[in-house]
């Protein structure tokens, strides 16, 4: 037997329970003691005439009560059935009580015609119309009139013979009254009346309550059995109460009591699901049919005894057999009529269920209990690409996937095991095997049918492939066709939680390209993409076949580098190392894209995996690894250590504490001199903002910019940071403008400078008309504003910048070029940008003493900006023997410690009031210089060079240089500004 046939042939439960048959069995114990008692005579005559009466009165009413009981706490079209089983057993009850009040109490006969003989005659009207609510109601006029007949047929057909039997005898008066006469026929026919109603019920009862309704057939089919003996005259004359004939009557008293509990429920009418019985079925359908037939071969029974016995045909077995041949005619005649009209309307049917199957695009298989196809529709052919003559007959397992029989088989078997009321259907999917050999993805809907199924199947490859093909897509980068972050982080949470959760080896690898974004800006967006798929392949082909490769976004990758399980973790190490360093070789090796060749680098952070890590923690540790390995210089590998974190939380922290400084006001705004260097007169004063922390330490923005994170070149943060050195740039420009506004009404107009990142101008984080806006709020003359550019980008375009710079010169803003000397992009700027001075990059001017090759460098420097036309001045100048050095170069204006370091206002205006500063003198010195040793000597007095802003400015001035005047405002030098300490985090 197939699996197919071992889950569709099991058989059903069985039904009843332990209450059920204890009931049963008391009952079956009570009126077995009545029997034997009855039989046994009582042990006295008075017994058995009590028991005979009142026994059977007891009965009768304790049906009636049970009866009416069920009928109040039911509900349902059977109710009034109960009552009328009700009103009935009370007739019967009194009857019997009306018996035993002549026989015991009165201790006499009972008389021919009394009132028990009317309570008797009672109890069957109640019962006949109690049954007719209990039988299934017909659906039209045809149905009522083939009832209305069949129970005439049998009706008629009992009547025939009971006539012929004894009641023509009882007929003829022989002496007796007409009323006991009545009453003796009256019996018999009402018998034959409930008799009649009881075998239509049984072949059309209703199907609620089964068993309820069965028992109650059953108990007035006894009674009424026991009535049949006692009219027979020889029964009735030697009738005596408590004989073994009222132990019928007791057991269908008691069986009335019983019939409305016997389905286990008092209060819902319901119905416990069957399994279909093939083998019963066809039977109680035939002895249905057979109904009207039998009746009439009993009346023609009953007219042959007649003949045979030699007596004449009496009318009423005349009238009787004529009335039932009759009704049977004219039965049959309804019968041919609705069986043509049924055989119409199912061939319609049959034609249209045809076409529907036929003409269906799903595929209809009907499957036996055995799991053999007894159909299968010609859809078969389109769908499957086989004949449905091919398909039918054949197994069902045999053309399922060996890999989804398993599955198919449970859930058909859970099906089946479920109650049909409660899933009538269920819905599977499997491979199905085509015609070409191929397996196609089909999705059934399972129906039952005769203890097998029926499968409504279609075809729904098409629908699998694309859901395969979105939960790719849902999984991988579109670009790569590598897995994203989202199946990344899965398989690294399966590795952790696997059989290796414990081994040490497991690593997480962090990757980013070093200059991709230079890539896209100077070749283009398609070239970049066209870069990133050589770049996913490369790193497919470096990594092992176990190890998963993965594009996080952007120029991000990740790589999982599974463990082997050895227990060395220095092995585990210089492995995963070596595996990183192979990674950043050959994502580092030159790109064709294009046709131009592209350069880009690879930073890779790695993270081990260690007991108890959780997929996020590893992949942020492989991060931070990654994040150091770029500040430390890039195209690097990176481990991951403690620290890394701690770090991380530590430029967070001052973060927000920065945050918290700029809206609470704690930054302060320091000004450092500008000095000429051949007169010693103040020309101008640079603006540099400071933060004093609560330790009461002024940093210096490269101090907490460098502190925070803010100001890298990796990107990583940059907005949120750019953000906050944006915020921290305008604070400064306003601050500076208003305080130089209050300085000039002070009667100290000397111009301000205000250093800003060129970014910022060009990406309009500082608005166009911030500047504009701000000099006419404060009142400064726009001659009055010098506007440093730093941090410029070689490889950005100019263009914007220098539309913004030309717009700043209409106002009379002046333009200094920060940094001039440190590489290409002061170069380039310089050759580009509208500028008005230039300042030397400090570390030109550290050490410019030291390297004779430096000094060159810095005097040609200062000779091109010098035939440019432009000024130039140089900060950090620290020693006197810088000073002479860059002012015999040709250096016209300097600022640094040699003279003083930045100032707050107060100090500020003291040394504006002086005016100028005495130009130091330095010791003779031996340097390095064109290759041979010089002495450094201060250089004679020049003519005085004209202001730094263009014009003189009203400042005073004194030819003297050693008066003590001028050494009031000579501070002892400072240290650098770069050795101001880091505060504790």
């Amino acid at each position: 037997m197939s699996a197919w046939a071992a889950v569709l042939a099991r058989p059903g439960a069985a039904d009843g329970g332990a209450g059920m048959m204890l009931h049963q069995l008391l009952l079956t114990l009570v009126c077995g003691g009545y029997a034997a008692g009855s039989v046994l005579g009582w042990g006295s005559r008075e017994l058995a005439t009590i028991m005979g009466d009142f026994g059977l009165c007891a009965a009768a009413l304790a049906a009636a009560v049970s009866c009416f009981v069920y009928a109040r706490s039911c509900s349902g079209p059977s109710r009034p059935a109960w009552y009328m089983f009700a009103a009935s057993s009370l007739m019967a009850g009194l009857g019997n009580g009306v018996w035993g009040w002549y026989e015991v109490v009165r201790g006499q006969p009972v008389p021919s015609v009394s009132l028990a003989d009317f309570c008797f005659l009672l109890f069957a009207p109640p019962a006949i119309v109690g049954l007719l609510v209990l039988a299934k109601r017909p659906v039209n006029r045809a149905g009522w009139l083939c009832l209305s007949l069949d129970s005439w047929l049998i009706a008629g057909s009992l009547l025939t013979l009971s006539w012929s039997l004894a009641l023509a005898h009882t007929a003829s008066f022989d002496g007796e009254s007409v009323a006991r006469t009545a009453l003796s026929l009256a019996y018999p026919l009402l018998d034959i009346a409930l008799v009649s109603v009881v075998l239509a019920v049984h072949f059309r009862r209703s199907s609620a309550n089964r068993s309820a309704v069965n028992t109650a057939i059953g108990a007035l089919a006894l009674t009424v059995l026991c009535d049949a003996l006692f009219t027979s005259p020889l029964l009735r004359q030697q009738y005596n109460s408590g004989q073994p004939l009222d132990a019928g009557w007791f057991a269908g008293s008691l069986l009335l009591a019983y019939a409305p509990w016997a389905s286990g429920r008092s209060n819902v009418e319901w119905e416990r699901p069957r399994r279909p019985q093939p083998a019963g079925r066809p039977i109680a359908n035939s002895l249905t049919a057979l109904t009207p037939y039998l009746a009439a071969s009993v009346c023609v029974l009953g007219i042959i005894y007649n003949v045979l016995n030699g007596r004449a045909v009496d009318q009423v077995v005349l009238f009787t057999g004529c009335t039932v041949v009759l009704a049977l005619v004219v039965r049959q005649a309804i019968m041919l009529m609705d069986n043509i009209t049924l055989t119409q309307e199912l061939a319609q049917k049959e034609n249209h269920f045809r076409s529907l199957v036929q003409g269906s695009s799903d595929v209809i298989m009907i499957a036996a209990p055995t799991g053999v196809l007894r159909y299968v529709s010609p859809a078969a052919s389109g769908v499957y690409g086989r004949d449905a003559e091919e398909l039918t007959g054949s197994e069902l397992a045999s053309l399922i996937h060996p890999e989804d029989l398993g599955s198919v088989v449970h859930e058909v078997r859970r099906f089946l095991a479920a109650a049909p009321s409660q899933e009538p259907t269920t819905r599977i999917e499997c491979r199905f095997r085509s015609g070409n050999g191929d397996w196609l993805n089909v999705e059934s809907t399972i129906n039952r049918h005769h203890g097998g199924l029926i499968l409504n199947s279609r075809d729904v490859t098409e629908r699998v492939r694309l859901q395969a093909q979105l939960q790719h897509n849902a999984e991988h980068d579109p670009l790569t066709d590598l897995p994203n972050r989202a199946l990344f982080t899965h398989r690294v949470r399966q590795a952790l939680g696997g059989r290796r959760r414990t081994d040490p080896g497991t690593a997480v690898l962090y990757i980013d390209l070093d200059g991709f974004k230079a890539v896209n800006d100077t070749v283009g967006h398609q070239a970049g993409d066209e870069l990133l798929v050589q770049a996913a392949r490369r790193l497919q082909e470096s990594v092992r076949a176990g190890d998963v490769a993965a594009r996080l976004g952007g120029d991000e990758f990740a790589a999982l580098i599974m463990g082997d399980g050895g227990p060395d973790q220095a092995a585990h190490e210089y492995r995963v190392h070596d595996i990183a360093e192979r990674l950043r070789i050959a994502l580092s090796r030159p790109y064709r894209v294009q046709g131009t060749e592209v350069r880009v680098a690879a930073s890779i952070g790695v993270a081990f995996a260690e007991p108890g890590i959780s997929p996020g923690d590893l992949m942020r540790n492989a991060d931070l690894a990654m994040y150091r390995a770029k500040s430390a210089g890039k195209n690097r590998v990176e481990l991951y250590a403690p620290q890394m974190q701690a770090d991380v939380a530590r430029r967070a922290e001052m973060a927000t504490r920065l945050r918290t400084a700029l809206k609470d006001g704690e930054f302060v705004l320091l000004h450092q001199p500008v000095v000429d260097v051949n007169s010693g007169r103040v020309t101008a004063v640079s603006a540099q903002p400071r933060w004093r922390s609560a330790q009461g330490i002024l940093f210096t923005p490269a101090e907490f910019l460098r502190v925070t994170g803010t100001g890298q070149s990796d990107g990583r943060g940059g907005g949120e940071d750019a953000a906050r050195s944006a915020e921290l740039s305008r604070w400064t420009l306003e601050e500076a403008i208003r305080q130089a506004a209050r300085r000039r009404r002070a009667g100290h107009s000397v111009a301000v400078s205000v250093r800003l990142p060129a970014s910022q101008l060009a990406d309009k984080a500082i608005p166009p008309k911030t500047v504009e806006s701000l000099l006419a709020e404060h009142g400064l003359p726009s001659g009055s504003l010098i506007i440093e550019l730093s941090e410029s980008d070689s490889r950005k375009p100019l263009e914007d910048l220098e539309h913004r710079l030309m717009a700043l010169r209409r106002l009379g803003v002046r333009i200094a070029l920060d940094g001039f000397g440190s590489g290409y992009a002061a170069i380039n700027a310089l050759r580009k940008l509208p500028i008005d001075l230039v300042k030397l990059d400090h570390s030109l001017v550290e050490g410019v003493l030291e390297s004779a090759r430096l000094y060159k460098i810095t005097a040609g420097l200062l000779r091109i900006a010098n035939d440019l036309g432009t000024q130039v001045m140089a900060e950090g100048v620290d020693l006197p023997e810088q000073l002479a050095a860059l002012r015999a170069m040709g250096c016209t204006h300097a600022q640094g410690t040699v003279f003083c370091g930045p100032l707050d206002e107060h100090r500020l205006r003291r040394a504006l009031t002086v005016g100028d500063y005495p130009l130091p003198r330095p010791e003779p010195r031996l340097t390095a210089r064109s290759g041979v040793l010089a002495e450094v000597r201060a250089p004679e007095q020049r003519s005085e060079p004209p202001a730094l802003v263009g014009g003189a400015m009203p400042v005073r001035y004194s030819g003297s240089h050693g008066t003590r005047r001028h050494e009031s405002l000579a501070h002892t030098p400072l240290r650098s500004n770069n050795e101001t300490p880091v505060p504790p985090t």
